[in-house]
């Protein structure tokens, strides 16, 4: 071990205060230490550089030639260490980055869709890559980097991660214009009586929340086709006579379908972006997540 290899962070600080002020007193002052304190540290200053570094005269301490020669190289490796805690400015027109995002294809159409709109707009260096929501495997890959953040329910999110609220969605009857069944729209008999489709992303299920709240009714409805997405709702709904209950942000703007308030009261949902610890405090993914908010919350209004 050499004698350079003694000091520490806060010595070098004392040394550049020194040399810039020729005052024991202000350099306390700066680091927040005592006088004695840094006369230690200067004392341990002069042993490995070999050097005596300062003299004192009546106006402070004068720097000797080899502590003069310290300063320039000092203040590089200070300036150096500073920028290793000094978060980078994140250039949204600059970056150049992939954004790995884990949605449904609800949360894809409604949310991600305007976000990469404004991605393209604002910081075009930036590819957004879109996953499938696996809650199973959710938590794991956000943890260790293959996805940086996900747009979930509270079910769907593991209590590890961090998270912010969006929304709260609610629900919107559609059907074709001039569906035969559904002349009354606030009937809820009419409603049983159409046949239904509900969406399953597990895939074969016949049951949605809709169901469950109309066995609390002793009602039931008809039940006929069973999809595992979203996003084909809408289409099948144009070319039969089935009647679909389907978030109101992916429906409510839709001029081709004819949209009307449920006949019973459905509970909403409410939706969050979550992330893991290793992204957290990471400037770029700090402002990328509230560029996403500010965009959902844009959505919304």
């Amino acid at each position: 071990m050499t004698r350079l290899d003694k000091l520490d962070l806060t010595q070098l600080r004392a040394l550049d205060s020194l040399i810039a002020t020729g005052s024991v007193t202000r350099t306390a002052e700066a680091l927040g230490v005592t006088q004695p304190a840094v006369s230690n540290m200067l004392a341990r200053l002069r042993d490995a550089f070999d050097d005596p570094l300062f003299i004192r005269q009546s106006r402070g301490l004068v720097c000797t030639p080899r502590a003069r020669a310290l300063q320039k190289p000092l203040r590089s490796v200070l300036d150096g260490l500073g920028a290793l805690y000094a978060p980078p400015d994140f250039d949204p027109a600059k970056a150049t980055l992939t954004l790995s995002l884990a949605a449904t294809d609800y949360a894809a159409a409604t949310m991600v869709t305007p976000f990469m709109k404004r991605l393209q707009d604002t910081a075009p260096g930036i590819r957004l890559a879109l996953h499938g929501l696996d809650t199973a495997s959710l938590r794991n890959r956000l943890e260790d980097g293959s996805l940086d953040m996900a747009l979930v329910t509270p079910e769907e999110s593991p209590a590890s991660l961090h998270s912010q609220w969006l929304f709260r969605e609610t629900w919107l009857c559609v059907t074709r214009p001039g569906h035969p069944v559904l002349t009354e729209t606030d009937s809820l008999d009419a409603f049983c009586a159409a046949s239904h489709v509900v969406v399953s992303p597990d895939g074969g299920g016949f049951e949605a929340q809709t169901d469950r709240q109309l066995h609390l009714l002793g009602r039931k409805r008809h039940v006929a086709v069973s999809v595992p997405g979203f996003l084909m709702v809408p289409e099948l709904l144009k070319t039969t006579d089935l009647l679909a209950v389907l978030p109101a942000r992916l429906v409510a703007d839709r001029s081709d379908l004819a949209v009307f308030a449920p006949p019973l009261d459905l509970p909403g949902f409410d939706k969050y972006l979550v992330w893991a610890d290793r992204a957290d405090l990471d400037p770029t993914q700090t402002a990328l997540r509230a560029m996403l908010i500010d965009t959902v919350s844009g959505a919304q209004a």
